[in-house]
Parts: structure tokens; C-alpha cells; sequence
């Protein structure tokens, strides 16, 4: 729970002015005690001066706030800052209302609410909590800035990375029944459960790092490569209902999108063989396919992507949340 300090520092200006009214009030006082006082011929010069003074301590009262009124109280738990790439999980008072830069966001029944970082984001998230019996507070979520070195991927079959324009056009259409799987967005809390690694190897790609493909420069890492051998069981790193299942994407190969509810989801690329369907509810551990190397890959490893809805997250981040 953010402390009393933190939540006083998110006071809009009106809190500022509540401080200079009282110490203006208290110099009002103090001058007219003096006025009453005073009985010699100085007296129009002075009341002059404290009517002077006066008049500067009401110019500096600013104007109305427009900014979401606050409250020294916190209505919600959020952390002061995460990094790109994150997925935060907050808490709300149940039965509130919560707007992440103006889009609502679903809030579970004990007011559990998530959210992903993007890889470029840089300002300050502004989440605003609408309470069901209480006036709206805006919490800012500060992002943390990352390092995104640049990694280079020789050997890739050459029509995978500036392909013909036929080629190009199936890709996009393959890519937009990906992104439509991960529109979904139940009611389900499987996110909340500790991930755990979906195959254990070297990480051999990070998230976020830069491509260049055969020379050539290509869009940011949107996952976490795994390097294990081909036909090695990949298994469900938390629970969730299967949203897609492909085995012959061009790009990414076989293909998997496991959905956690809240709009969180893993997908598992380049993979040899799919043991799952759609529609399907899968466990933690339960085997989803077998590594491969299939669609843009130089070796056997698994790609393991995660999204909030169209926010790429870092999985390796998620883990790290879960283990602590």
C-alpha cells in the first residue's frame, strides 16, 4: 500500500494553496492584532502597508484545479514505478472503476486489476481510480527505462526477412488473426499465478533487444528465446484456455496463444508439434507441443512471447515477479 507521504506528493495544486492560505490567514491575524495596537499618528501609513500585504498573500491562491482530485488516503496498491516491458498487477477497493490513461480496465471482484507496460513507453502511466463510494483519485505510475542492446540473426532463410510481396501479404493476414486471439478478454485470474518456465535452456534472445536479420534491420524482439532441443515437451507456464493453435504460420512457424484472463497472454512459436486445440483449458505444466525450429528460425528453441491485449511484456519479467 503506498504510504501517506506518497499520496500526499499526487495532491493536485489545491493542495498548495491550502498551505498558503493558512499561512496568510495566520499573517492577516497577526497584522490586524498589530493595527488594533498601535495608537499614534503612523497609523494610515500602516494600515496602508497591510492592506498591501494582504493583497499579495491573496495573488498567490491559484486558480481552481482541473487535474483529478486526490486523497491523502490511497484508494488502490501500485507500485512507484515499473519497468518497460512490465506487467503490473493492482488492487483496487472492490466495485471500483479503473481507467488506465482513459481506457477502462476490468476489475476482478476483489478489485484486482493488471496492465501492461509497453517497450517504449517512457512518460508517466496515470491510472485513475473511480471508488464506489468516494471521489476519484490519479495515482502516476513512473516507467523505468531499460537498456535494448542490438542482437544479429545470420542465416535466416533470406524470403523470411524482405519477402515478395505475395509472401508479405500472407503474413499480415496470419499476424491479424494472432493479434485477434488476444483481444480476449475473461474474467479469469490465471495471470495471478506464479509462472513458471514453459522448457528450461539457455536464453539464447531477449526481449526488447534490437534484430538485424542478415544485415538487415528488423522490428525489436518481441519475446524470449529459449535454445533446447528439438521434440523437448513445452508446457504450460501458467494456467489458461487456448485462443489459437497453427501449425504452419510463416514467420513464427507452429504456433500457440494461451490466454490468462484480463487480456494476458503467452504465445509459443516455431514449434515442432501442437498437442492442444482451441478452446481448450490447459493447467500449469500441462504439455502444450515439442520445440522445433519451423518458420524464421536458424536452430531448434522456443520463442515464448507475452501480451496485455497489444502490449508486448517481458516474460522473463513475469517470472521474476512470481519468484518473489
Amino acid at each position: 500500500m503506498p504510504s501517506a507521504s506518497r499520496a500526499e506528493r499526487l495532491q493536485p495544486d489545491g493542495h498548495a494553496s491550502r498551505h498558503v492560505d493558512a499561512v496568510c490567514a495566520g499573517e492577516r491575524g497577526d497584522a490586524m492584532r498589530a493595527l488594533r495596537a498601535r495608537k499614534n499618528p503612523v497609523r494610515a501609513p500602516f494600515a496602508a502597508m497591510l492592506a498591501v500585504g494582504l493583497a499579495a498573500c491573496a495573488s498567490v491562491a491559484p486558480a481552481p484545479s482541473t487535474q483529478v482530485p486526490t486523497s491523502a488516503r490511497p484508494v488502490a496498491t501500485l507500485p512507484d514505478e515499473a519497468p518497460q516491458g512490465a506487467l503490473v498487477v493492482g488492487r483496487a477497493a472492490p466495485g471500483s472503476r479503473v481507467l488506465l490513461a482513459g481506457r477502462p480496465l476490468r476489475v476482478g471482484p476483489d478489485g484486482t486489476f493488471v496492465f501492461g507496460v509497453a517497450r517504449d513507453a517512457v512518460e508517466p502511466l496515470s491510472v485513475v481510480i473511480e471508488p464506489a463510494d468516494g471521489a476519484p483519485q490519479r495515482i502516476d505510475v513512473a516507467v523505468r527505462p531499460r537498456e535494448w542492446p542490438e542482437e544479429r540473426v545470420d542465416g535466416v532463410p533470406p524470403q523470411t526477412v524482405e519477402p515478395p510481396p505475395e509472401i508479405a501479404a500472407r503474413i499480415r493476414e496470419e499476424q491479424a488473426r494472432v493479434a485477434a486471439a488476444r483481444e480476449r478478454d475473461d474474467d479469469r485470474l490465471d495471470f495471478l499465478q506464479p509462472f513458471v518456465w514453459p522448457v528450461e535452456g539457455r536464453i539464447s534472445g531477449r526481449f526488447g533487444h534490437r534484430r538485424v536479420y542478415n544485415g538487415v534491420p528488423g522490428a525489436p524482439h518481441s519475446g524470449m528465446d529459449i535454445a533446447a532441443a528439438e521434440g523437448t515437451p513445452v508446457r504450460a507456464p501458467a494456467a489458461g484456455i487456448v485462443t489459437f493453435a497453427d501449425p504452419g504460420l510463416y514467420l513464427t512457424g507452429g504456433t500457440v496463444v494461451l490466454d490468462h484472463g484480463f487480456g494476458v497472454s503467452s504465445n509459443f512459436l516455431h514449434l515442432s508439434r501442437i498437442d492442444v486445440r482451441v478452446g481448450q483449458r490447459v493447467e500449469q505444466g500441462q504439455t502444450l507441443g515439442a520445440v522445433g525450429a519451423t518458420g524464421r528460425a536458424t536452430g531448434p528453441h522456443l520463442h515464448w512471447g507475452m501480451n496485455w491485449f497489444e502490449v508486448r511484456i517481458d516474460p522473463l519479467l513475469v517470472l521474476e515477479r512470481g519468484a518473489r
